[in-house]
C-alpha cells in the first residue's frame, strides 16, 4: 500500500460533489482522509460559511460556463453569416 492518508486543506479542493463516494472509495482501500480544518478545528459557523461559499462558487462557474458557450455559439454564427455574405457578394 502506497498511501495511508490524504490531507486536504479545504473540502471542496478534493471534490465539490460526490464526497460520499470518495469517502467510501478511500475507505475501501484503507486510506484515511483528513481536512486541515478538522485538524486545526473549526466552529459550526465557519464550516457553514465555507459550505455556502463553495456552493456560490460552483453556481458562479456554471453561469460563466454557460455564458462562454453562448458567446462561442454567437461567434460561430457570425462567422457563418460573414461567409454567406461574402459568397453572395461574388
Amino acid at each position: 500500500k502506497k498511501i495511508d492518508k490524504v490531507i486536504v486543506e479545504h473540502k471542496d479542493r478534493l471534490s465539490r460533489f460526490m464526497m460520499g463516494f470518495l469517502k467510501d472509495y478511500f475507505n475501501s482501500h484503507d486510506v484515511e482522509i483528513e481536512w486541515m480544518s478538522e485538524i486545526i478545528g473549526t466552529t459550526y459557523e465557519q464550516e457553514l460559511v465555507e459550505d455556502i461559499l463553495s456552493l456560490m462558487s460552483s453556481f458562479s462557474n456554471r453561469i460563466y460556463g454557460r455564458r462562454s458557450a453562448e458567446n462561442r455559439k454567437a461567434r460561430k454564427l457570425a462567422k457563418q453569416a460573414a461567409k454567406e455574405i461574402k459568397v453572395m457578394a461574388k
